[in-house]
């Protein structure tokens, strides 16, 4: 509007965070006053519309302290809490940002609703700045952590969206906190307006996006007709169509990632550096490229059809995390253009990933394959998949094809394994462990959702109760219940023991070790309490074993009393 009432009455309701009376907590950004703010702490999705708003007031008043709390804020996520999907906030508690560097995969939160907030964001850290490195990070949260929260029907999303899952991780068609479907729905259509900026005479092509627009400088009104296959292929072709001959600037971005930096700092590294150049040329001759943050800068006198050709280096490149990133060590991530890869359990062998070693030099190829996923390009490599050996840690390696999708298709194909973070070291991969009568069983239970059901015989440990990057099942928000699991063998078995490893997030989250449980046998029809030799115990951090006569039979019951004002939850159930 231009009214500055406006902008005083945005800029007050900033100023009122930190003082006496207004939360003050670090959750919703209030614990200390903006201007004194430099690292990003609390709710992600609040604290990046607020930085959007920072951002702005910054922009539109000139205030120093702002210019630097905002900035230092984005160095503070950019370099320490962005995952390599672009997206932020990475514990569920409190749908937060965790701490430096603290990035899980399996547990990642990284909610959709941040992704899109984050492109607000670093939107309006353009405006402020003019520098290409904030669309760097806009574009790959786009093509990555934001895109994968819809399905390609549009119809089904995703709340968190983790960087690796044993299947347990599934689009919904809606939740009770619906924020992200309808926050997506408002995005999607207001893309286009991120395409193209403009700045007196400055015509800035942030996207590579195939359109049509009209943008008025005040030199002329300028047609722009962008034709591309980008993400697929780098070529762009650009026609510039001023209503009149006119001289002004165009700027193009040449994104961090065709220049070996796959965004600014050194959270993320290119571990291959591409041999090939970005090439520029205008009306078919080449150019020589003047950069200015992060643009190829043309100025010149243009005319009706005119024509810019950018073509962008489309190499593979193995990204590696800092090695303060605990959860991608030994391994590394694929990307090619702006898009982030993964592998997923459809197209690789036995529909397992987890499992799957790539040496760091192996060889990648890129192919299209038209009728995957609506038409993408898939990259192949030669790797080999990990298994135990029975009652043995020795490991048995077989070659194998890997195959990789875009990170953003993922999902769309039922229940599967997937990760993003690929081990060239097989000490950080989870070997497929041999057979047992728990893993061989079919699990059912109390739980409405099936989707956890898998995790709890997948013979996956945990490092600790509270190990989200495990998965586990569990009954939250109920309280106070008897609830049970139960495994229905693939024949009749003799056993004698089990064991049990609760799943317990204290002290922020709703789960904690059960009040009691009890074994059950299948008797004819009938369920029947073992009869127990040693007693029931009930500890965190370490699994629960119980002895008991022996019975053949061919299904067990765990029953759990769940706590009077909490929630329980099991990691891995076994059988012996």
């Amino acid at each position: 509007t231009g009214k500055k009432e406006y902008l005083d009455l945005a800029k007050f309701f900033l100023d009122l965070r930190g003082k006496p009376g207004h939360y003050n907590q670090e959750y919703s950004q209030s614990h200390i006053p903006v201007v004194d703010q430099h690292t990003a702490v609390g709710h992600s999705v609040r604290a990046a519309y607020m930085y959007t708003g920072m951002a702005d007031v910054a922009a539109l008043t000139g205030d120093r302290q702002y210019l630097k709390a905002i900035d230092d804020i984005w160095n503070d996520v950019v370099q320490k809490k962005l995952y390599i999907t672009g997206g932020i906030g990475a514990t569920g508690n409190g749908e937060a940002f965790g701490a430096d560097y603290d990035l899980p995969n399996m547990s990642a939160y990284a909610e959709t609703c941040a992704s899109i907030a984050n492109v607000y964001w670093n939107s309006r850290m353009f405006l402020l700045h003019g520098d290409a490195k904030y669309v760097d990070v806009l574009e790959r949260v786009l093509y990555n952590g934001l895109l994968s929260g819809v399905s390609m029907s549009g119809d089904r999303f995703f709340y968190p969206n983790p960087l690796a899952s044993l299947g347990q991780h599934q689009r919904s068609a809606w939740f009770s906190c619906a924020c992200c479907i309808s926050n997506m729905t408002r995005f999607l259509p207001s893309m286009p307006g991120y395409v193209y900026a403009q700045n007196e005479n400055d015509l800035y092509i942030n996207l590579y996006v195939g359109s049509n627009s009209t943008i008025k400088l005040p030199v002329a009104g300028v047609n722009i007709i962008q034709e591309t296959n980008y993400p697929w292929e780098g070529k762009n072709n650009i026609t510039i169509n001023p209503d009149k001959p006119s001289t002004f600037t165009v700027k193009i971005r040449i994104p961090g990632w065709a220049v070996n930096q796959p965004i600014p700092g050194d959270l993320y590294q290119t571990d291959n550096q591409t041999k090939k150049t970005v090439s520029i040329r205008v009306n078919g001759q080449s150019i020589p490229i003047k950069m200015e943050k992060g643009y190829a800068v043309i100025q010149r006198s243009w005319k009706k059809g005119d024509k810019i050709l950018v073509d962008l280096p489309m190499e593979v490149k193995k990204i590696r995390a800092a090695e303060q990133v605990k959860a991608d060590e030994k391994r590394f991530a694929l990307q090619r253009g702006p898009l982030v890869y993964c592998l997923e359990g459809p197209d690789n062998l036995d529909g397992s990933v987890m499992n799957i070693v790539v040496d760091k030099e192996a060889d990648i190829k890129s192919q299209f394959a038209p009728n995957l996923l609506n038409g993408v390009v898939t990259l192949q490599m030669s790797g080999w998949s990990t298994k135990r050996k029975l009652n043995s840690d020795e490991l048995i390696r077989s070659k194998q094809t890997v195959t990789a999708i875009p990170y953003y298709s993922w999902a769309n194909r039922g229940p599967s394994e997937m990760e993003v973070w690929i081990p060239y070291d097989a000490a950080v991969a989870r070997p497929k462990p041999a057979p047992s009568i728990a893993s061989k069983s079919k699990v059912s239970s109390s739980l409405a959702n099936d989707r956890m059901l898998r995790t709890v015989n997948d013979q996956y440990d945990p490092v600790d109760a509270k190990d989200q990057s495990a998965s586990y099942l569990h009954w939250w928000p109920k309280k106070n219940t008897t609830e049970w699991v139960q495994y229905d063998f693939d024949a009749p078995y003799t056993i004698s023991e089990s064991s049990v490893y609760w799943f317990d997030d204290a002290p922020f989250g709703g789960c904690r070790i059960p009040a009691s449980w009890t074994l059950y046998y299948k008797k004819g029809d009938t369920w029947v309490p073992v009869k127990n030799t040693t007693p029931y115990s009930i500890t965190k951090d370490q699994y629960d074993r119980v002895k008991f006569e022996p019975v053949t039979t061919t299904a067990l019951r765990i029953e759990v009393m769940l706590p009077a004002e909490h929630s329980a939850g099991i990691h891995e159930w076994k059988i012996f």
